[in-house]
């Protein structure tokens, strides 16, 4: 397994027990150097001092905090630890909440929780608790020079931290205006048909990067030494008629299942052939008694 992100304890009620952080995830992305432009040399960046106009070794660093233009305190990292405060080695639940309350607009970075040593069966007891009871853990927790308020989940297989923002770091609803009345019954009742027309169960190994696949491909195109192909303008239509779109994007639907019934259906009509030809005269001996 990776390397731990935090150790410490957790905490609710009277029940303590050691447990690790891990990162759940990480976003993948394609970087580049930076090159001299003539001979394809790298480029070393230097950290440089203003008021001495040359380069600085980085140990001859120091983190300082600017509390007037020009004015710094310097602040060493054992000061930083010494007032870390006592969520940097345990974590405590504050509370329980229904699941349902919890708005994913708050959830930030996700990390794997496991049992460290002799914390297996309490750790198990909480998963199963939370899982049955369909309850989040609120609870708070510093690392990385921040206290975080984290939400603990139950997963598939065990217990998973999300870290949250903060009330105030949370941009307010009113830059987003949703006029309902807008909407009419039967656009609705067409767009929840689109809706469930393209219903799929959840399955996120099926989606891939297509903008870090095509940097790849160029890269290695100019590696053998051919050309970079341009991506295609996408071609999108102004929506004029919302119902008519609607309508569009249900039929194109539509296609590929009717293709797959016709095929389907022709199958039986040409296999029995005289079974056909034998039922049509019968219908016709109907319509002429009737007729009489």
């Amino acid at each position: 397994m990776a390397a731990s992100v935090w150790k410490g304890h957790l905490t609710f009620g009277l029940v303590s027990f050691p447990v690790r952080l891990f990162s759940a995830a990480r976003s993948e992305s394609i970087s580049f150097n930076l090159l001299h432009k003539t001979d394809h040399s790298r480029i070393r960046q230097l950290t440089v001092c203003q008021a001495e106009d040359k380069p600085v070794e980085r140990g001859d660093l120091v983190k300082g905090y600017e509390y007037e233009k020009g004015h710094y305190v310097v602040i060493e990292d054992e000061e930083i630890k010494k007032v870390a405060p006592k969520t940097a080695k345990v974590m405590e639940i504050l509370e329980f909440v229904k699941s349902e309350q919890v708005d994913p607009v708050y959830l930030e970075s996700s990390y794997y929780m496991a049992p460290d040593e002799g914390g297996e069966k309490p750790y198990a007891l909480l998963f199963e608790a939370l899982r049955q009871s369909k309850f989040y853990a609120l609870a708070k927790v510093a690392m990385h020079n921040r206290e975080h308020i984290i939400i603990l989940r139950p997963g598939a297989k065990g217990i998973l931290l999300h870290t949250m923002y903060y009330q105030d770091e949370i941009r307010q609803v009113e830059e987003f205006r949703t006029d309902t009345s807008l909407v009419r019954d039967k656009e609705l009742e067409m767009a929840k048909m689109l809706i469930s027309s393209l219903e799929a169960d959840f399955e996120p190994a099926k989606y891939h990067d297509a903008y870090r696949d095509n940097l790849q491909k160029m890269i290695e195109a100019k590696i053998e030494g051919k050309g970079v192909v341009e991506t295609p303008e996408p071609k999108v239509a102004p929506v004029i008629d919302i119902m008519e779109a609607l309508k569009r994007s249900l039929a194109e639907k539509r296609k590929p299942i009717e293709a797959a019934t016709t095929s389907a259906s022709e199958a039986p009509e040409e296999a029995q052939p005289e079974a056909a030809e034998a039922v049509a005269p019968k219908k016709r001996q109907r319509k002429t008694r009737a007729a009489g």
